[in-house]
């Protein structure tokens, strides 16, 4: 009785002590599943609120790119014009004219090309010279021109190479693109005749290339400068003379004009003809008198004869007398 007894307390104190450890582990584990679920829960919270802001700034972003596409102007195409005009200016001086001309067009920028400059025969002097200017200038430049006298002629021309223009940017583009696909083909080759080859097409796709920027060039300076060309005299106009209907006189200097005309293109004619008649009548007396004396003479045909002799030569027609009533005739 005293060993179950002894045995008994052992085994509740056993018990006791094992359910206490089970208290522990079950709190300790409690507690560390709910550390471990609150460092999970953060992890979560962090890697989802940073999607989440990003979310947010990207739909911001592509809200504030549509609404900014939604209000911004349509793209406009640059229009290209080529400008050119010509004056006719009369002036008192012309080299004066000319110097004022050379100011002007550089003070807005530009330049002055050709130039020719001289005299008439009646001592009036002329000056004719290109002037290059600035788009931008050239209706200032022009009307600076016109005032430098009086305006005699003025003509403008403005010619829109917008197609051209994007036609050569858009050639060149792709131009370049094949220049550069050659050379990464010749990068790869191996074989010495596609080197060859290759070569060859680039050189013949570079020289297109040189020959579309030339072209895009000159279009460039021919939109950007426009080209005046400026005529400057000093050699005044002559006023048209008041037309009145024609009378007797006007008839008679008019008919008077003809007939000079008439007689100046006779006397003309006359000259042109001349030569070849004085050759011909020469020509006409060297036949006379030196080579048709010298040809041998025809012989007379001989009398026809018969047997009773020879006939007698024919005996010219008897011819009537007037007056004698048509009954006699000469020789009866």
């Amino acid at each position: 009785m005293h060993t179950r007894r002894s045995v008994r307390p052992a085994h509740a104190v056993a018990g006791v002590l094992l359910a206490a450890a089970l208290t522990l582990t079950g709190c300790s584990g409690g507690a560390g599943s709910d550390s471990g679920g609150d460092s999970k829960a953060a992890a979560q919270a962090d890697q989802g609120a940073a999607p989440e802001g990003a979310k947010q700034g990207a739909s911001g972003a592509d809200g504030a790119g549509g609404a900014a596409r939604a209000t911004a102007p349509p793209k406009t195409v640059t229009t290209h014009i080529i400008r050119t005009a010509s004056l006719t200016v009369q002036v008192k001086d012309a080299s004066k004219a000319l110097a004022e001309a050379r100011t002007t067009t550089e003070d807005a920028g530009g330049y002055v090309g050709n130039e020719s400059t001289g005299r008439d025969a009646e001592g009036h002097g002329y000056t004719r010279v290109v002037l290059r200017v600035p788009a931008e200038k050239y209706e200032e430049v022009l009307t600076a021109l016109e005032g430098a006298g009086k305006l005699l002629e003025r003509e403008a021309k403005a010619e829109d190479v917008t197609d051209q223009v994007v036609d050569v940017e858009s050639r060149i583009t792709s131009q370049r693109a094949s220049v550069a696909r050659i050379r990464e083909l010749m990068d790869r080759a191996t074989k010495l005749s596609d080197v060859v080859t290759l070569e060859g097409e680039l050189s013949t796709r570079q020289a297109d290339l040189e020959a579309l920027l030339a072209q895009q060039k000159s279009l460039k300076d021919r939109t950007s400068m426009a080209t005046i060309t400026l005529s400057l005299s000093e050699k005044p106009v002559k006023k048209a003379e008041k037309d009145d209907d024609p009378g007797f006189l006007d008839a008679l200097s008019g008919g008077w004009d003809a007939f000079v005309t008439m007689l100046r293109w006779v006397v003309v004619a006359v000259g042109a003809v001349l030569p070849f008649a004085v050759v011909t009548v020469l020509l006409l007396l060297l036949w006379l008198k030196v080579v048709r004396p010298r040809l041998p003479r025809r012989p007379e045909p001989a009398p026809a004869t018969t047997a009773l002799g020879p006939l007698p030569a024919a005996r010219p027609a008897p011819q009537t007398r007037p007056g004698n009533g048509g009954g006699e005739t000469e020789g009866t």
